[in-house]
């Protein structure tokens, strides 16, 4: 994680003028060996090899192979930046929020492109002959396990620069931007409307390339567009429908939620009304008050209390799901070139929906003094938790940002006397 202060941000700009002057680079290289082939073009059209038509055409399939080739060679440093500097690079919630799951989305993104190239070697040895098939499937097993516990790690550390987010803006240092502000423009200028030059562009922290405005009105109008989601708040459990007097801390009980969405448009000439579909991880905890934690007694998952001193003690539900919404967006089309353009996310939002989806993990952490040792333990397992989750949700919010609210309509645990619903409360990002 960076460092605190104006040190870290120094440090970060350093940085980031670094991976501009490297970009800058790229594109001049591209743009050198675009501007030979262009030449070469000519020569052929002077000797009539080509009609005008199709140098046009050959022309324009160079250009957006430059722009393709200096995206790829630049999206690795910038995916360095932003491993590099997870909190940084924003100074409003909303901006580095966006930094912080894009670190999560790309650290497990990583891991799964290596655990499939780990899986295809066994595949091979397997077809080789060289290992049984129950040796494989416990090589698989094996780095399956291993993939999990280094994603947990990976995103643990990212949850460090979540939770110095919430406290500086309960602090008050954080400042209220807008997300274009907070954006790095790493090619072209923005003009007062937000439109990159006429060449082509690359935002930061978006990653997203357009060859020119035409190109990117286009991009922008598509029927069915993708955003990432990433939500984070308030967690606890209604017990019978009420959450007043509950047994877990209030704010210090958390949930988290990060995947990818589409939004389709259903009517293909009105933007009113969308339908939104994706999957997504959610991660509830719980953090039991009374120096109390978890107990599996057999069917039953009772709250007791522990005889011995808890610093901290926290139960970790981790759901995926399939979140399905109805979704109102009241952004106005715009008329340009008497052509109109249906763009989304750019105005006031209703989500109406909810989601279904398994538990693929539930685990509590204990930590104590004993005997004057610092002692640690974390149990999974079950826990009598459901399998199979599903529960409503709602979100109101402008743009990008949004009020979330999601509700499980089966209970936490299967058999327990009382039933207990898990509910959360919080902030939402859809970036585009």
């Amino acid at each position: 994680m960076a460092q605190d202060g104006t040190q870290a941000k120094q440090t970060f700009e350093e940085a980031s003028e670094k991976q501009i002057a490297k970009y800058q680079q790229i594109k001049q290289e591209e743009e050198k060996k675009y501007n030979e082939a262009v030449e070469k073009l000519k020569i052929q059209r002077k000797n009539g090899n080509i009609t005008r038509e199709e140098f046009k055409e050959q022309q324009l399939v160079l250009r957006k192979k430059m722009a393709s080739i200096v995206w790829e060679r630049n999206s690795l440093n910038v995916d360095e930046l932003r491993k590099q500097f997870p909190e940084m690079g924003a100074t409003s919630f909303e901006g580095r929020a966006e930094q912080i799951s894009y670190g999560i989305i790309n650290d497990v993104r990583e891991e799964k492109e290596l655990l499939k190239k780990q899986i295809e070697a066994v595949d091979k040895q397997l077809a080789e002959g060289k290992i049984t098939k129950t040796q494989a499937e416990e090589q698989k097993l094996k780095l399956t396990d291993t993939s999990t516990k280094t994603i947990e790690e990976k995103v643990k550390l990212k949850q460090e620069a979540i939770n110095k987010l919430i406290q500086d803006n309960v602090d008050g240092n954080l400042k209220a931007e807008e997300r274009r502000q907070t954006a790095l423009i790493v090619s072209g200028n923005n003009d007062p409307k937000g439109d990159i030059d006429k060449k082509y562009g690359l935002a930061f922290p978006a990653m997203k390339a357009y060859q020119d405005q035409k190109d990117k009105d286009r991009q922008q109008n598509k029927r069915t567009s993708s955003q990432v989601v990433f939500a984070i708040g308030a967690n606890n459990l209604a017990t019978e429908g009420a959450v007043a007097n509950s047994d877990f801390r209030y704010w210090k009980s958390r949930f988290y939620e990060w995947g990818f969405t589409l939004n389709t448009r259903i009517n293909p000439n009105h933007n009113l009304l969308h339908f939104k579909y994706g999957l997504s991880l959610m991660y509830n905890d719980l953090r039991p008050t009374d120096n109390r934690y978890f107990v599996d007694n057999g069917t039953q998952t009772d709250l007791e209390t522990n005889p011995i001193h808890q610093e901290y003690s926290r139960f970790r539900n981790v759901n995926l799901v399939i979140p399905l919404h109805l979704e109102f967006d009241f952004t106005k089309p715009k008329i340009k070139e008497d052509k109109t353009y249906f763009k989304s996310h750019n105005s006031f939002r209703l989500g109406i929906g909810g989601y279904l989806g398994a538990n693929v993990k539930s685990k509590q952490k204990i930590e104590y003094d004993l005997d004057g040792h610092h002692t640690y333990e974390k149990t999974k397992g079950d826990f009598n938790t459901n399998d199979f989750i599903y529960g409503v949700s709602s979100y109101i919010g402008y743009k990008s940002t949004s009020l979330y609210v999601k509700y499980d309509l089966n209970p936490l645990f299967k058999n327990n006397v009382v039933d207990q619903n898990n509910i959360s409360l919080g902030l939402r990002f859809d970036f585009n």
